[in-house]
């Protein structure tokens, strides 16, 4: 909102405010109890003023140079209604940390604001509302320290969003942060968020903060507060703002919290991202060529430096060619050739089209060169360049090796044909199951006669058959508590705690069976397989391909380890495909993690 100058209006429309002012409350609870064990007093004025909001009121007082006086009559209106209800636990009391810098509020004056309620002061917290950047939040912290001298906690409210920062963090060493609403909701299904508040939690571990996630409306956020180990929480969805106190958070969403599932983390959307890695990291220095060396030049260098495996050859600093050791090496054993061309120019020998890159390019794009039909860098290298000016030399053997290095290692986290979680996050999210001592259901799901099938179909159509099996899979279970990882191959494995996980794993069977015989051809689909070879080289006939499940039930008493259950699992998977069953559920399991 635009206001007017007109001091006479603003000061009437700052006098009303203050003179209506009421205060309204919204608990905060302890999760591990789910106590109401604090309530946010706020001031809202119940004057009419148009659309003006409470922010809005406060830069007019800023402007007016009255922020410390409608500070504190906001403050002493909610330290007397929350004295007058006998409330338990603390009260939070919003302040501007502007107002402290520019002295607009007397330490003494703030005092007795908050002691007007009868609540001591013990009990009450400062929350510190960055609305403009606080330059020098050491000297801010000087200011606050008669206050907390005097038993006044302090916390920073709404980190992550605005003008909060670590270094206001590091210098103020709040009791309390408040972590921003924007990071909290959606946080059970953003793994960008996780990621921010998980690492807000080990800082607030680091410098002794407690952490409270402020605007909760999902009970899913919530159940993702407690297991990332935040004591508190405040939101709509436990209580909105309003005049009187609460005692207790309403049964309807202790029930929900005490569900016995556990969500399934978020994770990245498409193919994981890894910290760039380029081309800079192999960069080989090499000296480079004109048009002017001469072969001799290029022999006398090869035999200085053996361990060079091309020269580039260039122009104004720009790569017109690339001179392979062994190629050159052969051409120059020849009889006469060095009589005949020694003194003639490098050119004679060079490859006149070398495979350009440049340095700030990714390794992970280089996998395009690796699957490409010119498979010269094998041999050749290539020639690396900055702003297409010669920088250095490649070798095919490094580039392959980094790529290869990099795509295992991404493997591990997700598979890179389906996305689908790999081998890390699946072991991490069995272990949560296991340390919240949780039922479930650890279902192994492998493919029946796929290699016959992707021998005689190629690479292409095998991947094809993975991708629609993922699909099924990711598509009939229960995304907010059931888990699908690919482990590797045709190889999946789910990790259920829908009631209906057993119906679930047979539709998932009965489906993909009777999808899957669309990537045969109908002449194999009429005789029900093909004819192949086994892994022994035998020729012989292969059922259509079909998929097998096999399930243990986890309950008490929990193995100690994840690996316990995918063995488990594996086992019940091989008892499916040797009964020639879709589904197979392993018995006394109790018994075989014990």
């Amino acid at each position: 909102m635009v206001f007017l100058r007109d001091n006479a209006r603003f000061a009437s429309l700052l006098d009303r405010a203050q003179s209506g002012l009421v205060a309204m409350f919204q608990p905060l609870i302890r999760l591990d109890t789910m106590d109401v064990v604090a309530h946010e007093g706020l001031a809202r004025s119940t004057e009419q003023l148009g659309n003006i909001s409470t922010p809005e009121l406060l830069n007019l007082a800023r402007a007016e140079g009255r922020l410390g006086e409608f500070e504190l009559t906001a403050a002493r209106t909610v330290c007397r209604a929350f004295g007058v209800q006998k409330t338990h636990g603390r009260l939070l009391v919003n302040m501007s940390a502007q107002a402290f810098m520019q002295e607009a509020i007397k330490p003494d004056d703030l005092l007795a604001a908050l002691s007007s309620g009868g609540t001591d002061l013990s009990r009450i917290t400062i929350e510190l509302t960055e609305r403009d950047i606080v330059e020098e939040p050491a000297r801010l912290a000087h200011a606050l320290g008669y206050l907390r001298a005097h038993g006044v906690r302090f916390a920073l409210d709404d980190f992550g969003n605005g003008h909060s920062n670590f270094e206001m963090w590091n210098e103020i060493h709040p009791e309390v942060v408040k972590i921003d609403r924007y990071l909290i909701h959606g946080l059970s299904k953003s793994a960008e968020r996780l990621a921010i508040v998980r690492a807000l939690c080990q800082v607030a571990e680091t410098l002794g903060a407690d952490l409270v996630g402020e605007g909760v409306e999902d009970i899913d956020d919530l159940r993702m507060l407690r297991e990332l180990g935040i004591p508190y929480a405040q939101g709509f969805l436990l209580g909105h703002p309003a005049t009187q106190t609460i005692d207790a958070v309403c049964d309807s969403v202790r029930d929900a919290l005490d569900a016995n599932t556990l969500s399934v983390l978020p994770r990245p959307r498409g193919p994981v991202t890894q910290r760039p890695m380029h081309l800079g990291y192999l960069v080989i220095e090499a000296p480079a060529l004109t048009a002017l060396h001469t072969n001799h030049d290029v022999i006398t260098i090869f035999s200085q430096q053996p361990e060079l495996h091309a020269l580039a050859v260039v122009e104004d600093d720009r790569p017109i060619g690339l001179i392979n050791r062994r190629v050159f090496s052969e051409r120059m054993a020849q009889p006469f050739t060095r009589e005949l061309y020694g003194r003639k120019s490098c050119t004679a020998f060079m490859h006149e089209a070398p495979l350009l890159c440049d340095v700030r390019q990714s390794l992970e794009s280089m996998a395009d060169i690796l699957r490409g039909q010119d498979q010269r860098y094998l041999s050749d290298g290539f020639v690396i360049t900055r702003e297409g000016q010669y920088l250095g030399l490649g070798t095919g053997e490094s580039l392959v090796r980094r790529v290869t290095e990099l795509r295992i290692e991404a493997a591990r986290y997700a598979n890179p044909l389906t996305f689908l979680p790999g081998n890390i996050p699946v072991t991490e999210h069995v272990a949560r199951l296991l340390r919240a001592e949780l039922p479930f259901t650890v279902a192994y799901v492998d493919l029946n006669h796929f290699k016959p099938f992707n021998d005689q179909y190629g690479y292409f159509r095998g991947d094809e058959m993975i991708r629609l099996l993922a699909g099924i899979l990711t598509a009939h279970v229960n995304p907010r508590c059931d888990f699908v990882g690919h482990i590797g191959g045709d190889d999946f494995l789910l990790v259920l705690q829908s009631e209906d996980w057993e119906a679930r794993c047979r539709h998932m069977v009965a489906l993909f069976n009777q999808r899957a015989r669309s990537l045969f051809a109908d002449e194999d689909v009429a005789r029900h397989g093909i004819v192949g070879e086994d892994r022994h080289g035998n020729t012989q006939f292969f059922p259509l391909t079909t998929v097998a499940i096999g399930a243990v039930r986890v309950l008490p008493p929990f193995p100690g380890h994840p690996e316990t259950l995918a063995t488990l699992a594996a086992r019940a998977k091989r008892h499916a495909k040797r009964a020639q069953v879709g589904f197979y559920l392993l018995a006394g399991e109790a018994s075989l993690l014990a």
